[in-house]
């Protein structure tokens, strides 16, 4: 077990510091490629964007680059769009993550099937996709809950029988690998999210990888109002050189290259962070894995996380008790997630309350603690302390 600092009295509780959940990391590296890209010729659709684009591909392992887009939401309703979801669809897939995994194919007109998750790593199970799974099935979703990646294999098979195709949300996940494979070959599409908490930002940002190129290709037509310059697949390309056409709808996700900048940035700094997150995530599991009445996360022995959220399970009926003992003691505490189709825009869907009973367990003993590259070994200790005090240890 690591070696502890004294625990805190009183007075010194009364003066604690605050340690958010999550936080970005930004050095003197990323403050100079943002401010070279604003002092360019482009703020926007410039050569930074696929600077990043590159490098996300990169990181994930793909020849194609990935289409860059605002938000991980974003990449989510570009993927599922490129994938052909439309009404009279189905989307299979996760309760336990946010809401937009499931909202952006619901607002293409998708029918949301939830299915349970694994009740060891909070992972959609592959055999309920498999029996969620229909005719009518356009994409299995899998979450790579808390930076552990999906049963990729499985759910790849389940997708495919169903004449699907495998999506893998990979919010939590850029950096990890199962069995040596980055995280965006795994899937048939991947998408990334690049919110400051998570595991690299560029501040609001998403990317979508895939390795199949037409899917690609609608991605990034729809990132980008859906025009077409491409005078072989114009329907009236000899209207003039200005000419472009729009065949398909699409919607402006296009990314600024000033954002783009500070993404390139970050991710050459992505083997550091995740040695850094790795590193906390070790001495949590030090520090708290004698406690009885607390499980604490694991993941498959394939896989090499870049972990995103420290998950700990605790009693039902202690839980609420525990978060706000720690919040009340300057610790950013947070609980990952409320089980989807428990929002009210669900239930008015006709949805209901135990539906995937192993995700509503979950979610009702789960409390993430602070994770992140920028936490150091003191503030890792202060967290182990409080949550010993909460738990009564």
């Amino acid at each position: 077990m690591a070696e502890r600092r004294r625990p805190a009295d009183d007075s010194e509780r009364s003066v604690n510091r605050n340690i958010p959940y999550g936080r970005q990391s930004i050095d003197r590296a990323d403050v100079d490629a943002v401010v070279a890209a604003l002092t360019s010729d482009w703020l926007t659709t410039g050569p930074a964007v696929v600077q990043f684009e590159n490098a996300v591909s990169c990181a994930a392992g793909v020849d194609i680059p990935a289409v860059a887009v605002t938000s991980g939401t974003a990449a989510l309703h570009t993927a599922y769009h490129a994938a052909g979801v439309r009404p009279g669809t189905e989307v299979v897939t996760s309760p336990l993550t946010f809401a937009a995994t499931a909202s952006t194919a619901a607002l293409l007109g998708a029918t949301i099937v939830f299915a349970d998750v694994d009740a060891v790593t909070g992972n959609l199970d592959p055999d309920a996709a498999a029996a969620a799974a229909s005719h009518r099935t356009a994409v299995v979703a899998g979450v790579d809950y808390a930076g552990v990646p999906v049963d990729a294999t499985r759910l790849a098979v389940v997708a495919h029988d169903a004449g699907a195709l495998f999506l893998e949300d990979a919010a939590h996940s850029l950096g990890s690998l199962l069995n040596g494979v980055p995280v965006g070959g795994l899937a048939d599409v991947t998408t990334f999210s690049f919110f400051p908490t998570k595991n690299a930002t560029t501040a609001e940002g998403g990317a979508v990888v895939t390795g199949d190129a037409a899917l690609s290709d609608r991605a990034r037509a729809f990132r980008n109002h859906g025009l077409v310059r491409d005078r072989a697949r114009q329907r009236w390309p000899d209207e003039g050189p200005w000419h472009q056409e729009i065949a398909d709808f699409g919607l402006n996700y296009r990314l600024p290259d000033v954002l783009a900048a500070l993404g390139s940035s970050q991710l050459s700094r992505l083997g550091s962070f995740k040695a850094r997150r790795n590193a906390v995530f070790e001495r949590y599991r030090d520090g708290l894995s004698d406690l009885a009445g607390i499980e604490l996360p694991r993941c498959p022995p394939n896989a090499d996380p870049m972990w995103h959220l420290y998950p700990v399970r605790v009693p039902v009926e202690e839980r609420r008790r525990i978060f706000e003992e720690l919040r009340a003691d300057g610790i950013g505490v947070q609980v990952n997630y409320i089980p989807v189709y428990w929002h009210p825009v669900f239930q008015d869907l006709g949805y209901r309350r135990g539906l995937c009973p192993v995700a509503e367990d979950w979610y009702r003993r789960e409390i993430s603690l602070p994770m992140h590259a920028s936490l150091t070994v003191d503030d890792v200790d202060h967290v182990i302390e409080a949550v010993r005090k909460a738990i009564g240890a």
